[in-house]
């Protein structure tokens, strides 16, 4: 007997189909079979549940900004059923008890499944913090960003060695810095440019050499991804949809890095879509009253982990992008670059499925569930998941959560305490 079977579904090549599932895995993709539960789900495409390569979940003393129930929750809504959480928290995961203490927090509170990566700082032991679970290293800075301080280039190529001996990934946030503290957009795209992202990504990956295994997280155009090819890198929604000239020129709530580039920048990269493998949000949110200061003083970071699969699946339904290529860039392509299983409705795969009815709707701060309360796509079309299953089971439902266990997916070199 089946756990679930989710009936008429529509699958990413555009076939139609009936999902069975049992013990957290598809089984059988075709006719219906005999289940415990059935949901009807005619009309609605469905996708893997994604997997956000890139998240930075607050909590603790940011706790005002996000914390793990929050963001999962925000996560859930928008489709995504796994987090990769970034290391520049406060205190950063650079010691085994920080990261234990991270863990224990997200399994707690998460309503997703979540990984989480570690830091290096002088003296830290990266051995340890991989066989304490760490899914990779990183964001590391090559460049000051909020919460991440930059790291020397000699300091970062000893660090990679260290990386590269274990096997695990290291994953890069490669920027140049120049000039004066800018004072509004155009100031600060032109301190931190697309250029110096390119530089920073050759210095990098000399650093590294050929042994090193790296992910260049948020490039920002067309010149930075050949230039990261064929090592793996991510591009957000916000780069790929946004310019800085869809803002008044002194609007904090755009300030980020990578900075938005013009508009000329932003189509260029988004015309490159089948070039990119990898799609991640790079949720970093700070609060209103934060991103209402004068430019020079609001915080860099935009929350973006529930907007965008909807953003994308709206642009599926125009027609923009198939189906298959946001499940790609999405969740495949993601779970093979970070060694773990793929979600999705063939048969073997893990039964992490979201499920999205085709109906545009402008998507409003007020319906989100980010605590830091405001979005950079405010009134942009977007679709937003019906249903959502974790490993099988309900975890959304018409704007319902539910108790579905999330759990935590520790990284390659993972060796359980007790066991060491």
């Amino acid at each position: 007997m089946l756990d679930l079977v989710l009936s008429d579904v529509t699958l990413p090549d555009g076939r139609t189909a009936d999902i069975s599932i049992r013990d957290g895995r598809v089984v059988h993709a075709g006719s219906s079979l005999s289940s415990r539960e059935a949901i009807r789900c005619s009309g609605l495409l469905c996708l893997p549940g994604a997997v956000d390569m890139h998240v930075h979940m607050r909590g603790g003393t940011q706790r005002r900004k996000e914390d793990w129930r929050s963001g999962s929750e925000a996560a859930i809504a928008g489709g995504v059923t796994l987090v990769v959480d970034q290391p520049n928290t406060v205190p950063p995961l650079t010691t085994q008890d920080a990261f234990t203490a991270r863990v224990a927090d997200a399994r707690a509170r998460s309503r997703c499944h979540f990984a989480i990566n570690a830091g290096v700082a002088p003296g830290s032991n990266p051995a340890v913090l991989w066989r304490s679970g760490a899914m990779a290293f990183g964001e590391l800075f090559a460049a000051p960003s909020s919460y991440g301080e930059g790291i020397p280039l000699p300091d970062l190529a000893k660090h990679l060695e260290e990386i590269s001996a274990l096997g695990a990934l290291a994953t890069i946030h490669a920027e140049q810095v120049t000039g004066e503290p800018p004072v509004d957009l155009g100031a600060h795209d032109r301190s931190r440019p697309a250029e110096g992202e390119m530089e920073a990504i050759r210095a990098v990956r000399n650093a590294a050499g050929a042994g090193g295994h790296l992910h260049f997280c948020h490039l920002t155009s067309v010149e930075a991804l050949a230039v990261a090819t064929p090592v793996s890198c991510e591009v957000t929604p916000h780069h790929l949809f946004l310019s800085r000239d869809d803002f008044p020129v002194r609007d904090g709530f755009a300030r980020v890095n990578p900075p938005l580039r013009s508009r000329v920048v932003q189509q260029r990269l988004l015309r490159a879509w089948e070039q990119i493998p990898v799609i991640a949000s790079d949720h970093a949110p700070h609060t209103l009253k934060e991103k209402q200061t004068p430019f020079p003083d609001a915080p860099s970071g935009v929350p973006g982990v529930e907007t965008m699969m909807p953003l994308l699946v709206a642009r599926v339904r125009a027609g923009e992008f198939t189906a298959l290529s946001v499940a790609e860039k999405t969740s495949w392509n993601p779970s093979e670059v970070l060694g773990i299983p793929r979600a999705g409705p063939a048969p073997g795969e893990r039964a992490d499925l979201a499920l999205y009815p085709l109906r545009p709707e402008p998507i409003r701060a007020g319906d989100l569930h980010s605590r830091c309360g405001w979005t950079p796509f405010e009134g942009r079309e977007a679709i937003f998941p019906e249903l959502v299953l974790l490993d099988g089971d309900v975890a959304f439902r018409r704007g319902e959560f539910t108790d579905a266990p999330a759990r935590w997916f520790p990284g390659r070199g993972y060796i359980p305490r007790g066991s060491m």
